[in-house]
């Protein structure tokens, strides 16, 4: 039936049976949350997820990459909506789904680790090296429990660019599936930080009094610190600083309305952090296009600050973004920046130290106003020890190396974008922990998502020259 007028409703749920699986999961979650059942999706969501991330990765792993997305920028959210139908727990299994989904990804890094090496994935494999010592170290001075909880939030980014790297082959499908990913990423969950800061749904309200901080803003209207359907501002902003990046190569009609939501719940996450990682994201990826892709970048900017600025200058939104940006510049009378670089300093005195490392899932908690979980360079030094940092650190150092090696990044946006996405969220190091968690999944994810490019595009040019050179073998033999 070509001619359906539901062909194309058809073609975005395909593969049929695919998506029986995944909107089963959504009504029975949705359903348990409806009847106050949130107890039974504190076990069932986990396990349901991790079933359906299976059966995808097994039969439509494009797909799956999708889905795992899906599930890291949603998971918090459905957690809050189950503790406001059924009562708060902490800790809640449910957030346990997006590490069980990408862990999924295991299965390539054992299938594949034989031949990696030769196909450039020896920076892959320091990074596991590292973490994995780290691992060993936290079984010996922590809990078995622990130490195998945290280590979860070390290995699954780094599986899931693995996954997404040794899959270079399907780069054209990576790059298309990621693009329409982050596009309806940046609309929806966009769109409900607005309402959440303007609302202030019950949910989150809930959230915010049993949670304890203060640092997330006040549960009202007009009061939250935007963190969407995310747990906390600044991995949503992490999230969306991808997003938005990825967005300037996408020329879909939705782009503008995406951006518009984006950009503006991104500003009011008030993540300082984030803001100055998408400034340098954007100072890479411009440069390393070709002058004609520049000029219609500078035009899409161009456009989109059409839509943004005025949204930000009028209220209840200009107060407090622009008390947030001027703190930016006036920084002797942030106390909480203040605090926070004396705490670094007297923290980074004792990391230096740490040879051995105390070990993932040990106590990193060092006192006074800078928590060791607010830099990466931290709890590095503290969780790995110089002994895991220096193959870590180092495996990472070599991605970057290898993805800035490719000039095929001029005229392709994604791939230049990916570049751009993974040096914004690194920069951020010294203020986040910028290897766990979602920030660790959107880094190694995009590093990954480079690495994919640079060898697809490597493998290509060599088949043209092979090609050509055989022909020249048989100058002959033409038609």
């Amino acid at each position: 039936m070509p001619n359906s007028p539901t062909k194309g409703f058809h073609l975005r749920l395909q593969p049929a049976q695919a998506w029986m699986v995944i909107i089963g999961l959504i009504l029975f979650t949705a359903l348990c949350i409806l009847v106050r059942a949130g107890r039974i999706v504190n076990l069932t969501f986990p396990a349901g997820t991790f079933a359906v991330g299976l059966f995808l990765y097994l039969r439509y792993p494009i797909l799956y990459l999708g889905f795992t997305w899906w599930i890291w920028f949603l998971t918090p959210w459905v957690r809050r909506l189950a503790d406001y139908q059924s009562g708060w727990t902490d800790p809640s299994p449910i957030l346990l789904s997006p590490y069980l989904v990408t862990l999924v990804t295991i299965i390539t890094f054992v299938r594949y680790l034989p031949k990696s090496y030769q196909q450039g994935g020896l920076p892959f494999i320091l990074c596991v090296f590292g973490s994995f010592y780290g691992f060993l170290v936290g079984v010996v001075n922590a809990s078995i429990a622990g130490a195998i909880l945290s280590y979860l939030g070390w290995i699954t980014p780094i599986l899931f660019g693995f996954h997404l790297f040794i899959h270079w082959r399907d780069y054209p499908k990576l790059k298309q599936n990621i693009q329409r990913t982050f596009l309806w990423g940046v609309l929806l969950t966009g769109g409900y930080g607005v309402v959440q800061y303007l609302v202030a749904p019950e949910w989150d309200k809930f959230w915010l009094n049993n949670a304890g901080t203060v640092v997330f803003g006040t549960p009202e209207p007009l009061g939250i610190r935007v963190f969407s359907t995310i747990n906390s501002p600044q991995p949503f902003a992490v999230v969306m600083m991808a997003g938005l990046i990825l967005l300037f190569s996408n020329k879909t009609p939705l782009t503008f309305p995406a951006a518009a939501f984006g950009y503006l719940s991104f500003l009011l996450s008030l993540a300082r952090s984030a803001w100055l990682g998408w400034l340098m994201g954007l100072v890479v990826f411009v440069p390393s296009l070709k002058p004609r892709l520049q000029m219609r970048l500078v035009i899409t900017i161009l456009i989109m600050a059409l839509f943004v600025i005025p949204l930000t200058t009028i209220e209840p939104f200009s107060d407090v973004i622009n008390s947030r940006i001027e703190s930016l510049t006036n920084t002797k009378n942030d106390t909480s920046y203040n605090a926070r670089a004396e705490g670094y300093n007297e923290a980074m005195g004792l990391a230096v130290s740490e040879f051995i490392g105390r070990g993932v899932g040990s106590s990193l908690n060092i006192g006074g106003d800078f928590g060791s979980y607010d830099s990466g360079v931290l709890i590095m030094l503290f969780a790995l020890g110089w002994f895991g940092t220096i193959p870590y650190l180092g495996g990472l150092l070599l991605l970057f190396f290898n993805i800035f090696q490719s000039s095929e990044a001029s005229f392709d946006p994604v791939f230049s974008g990916a570049r751009a996405i993974a040096i914004a969220v690194f920069a951020q190091i010294g203020l986040n922990s910028v290897q766990l968690g979602i920030f660790g999944v959107v880094m190694w994810g995009f590093l990954g998502m480079a690495m994919a490019a640079r060898k697809y595009y490597s493998h290509q040019k060599e088949s043209h020259t092979f090609g050509i050179r055989k022909g020249n073998l048989h100058p002959l033999n033409t038609t």
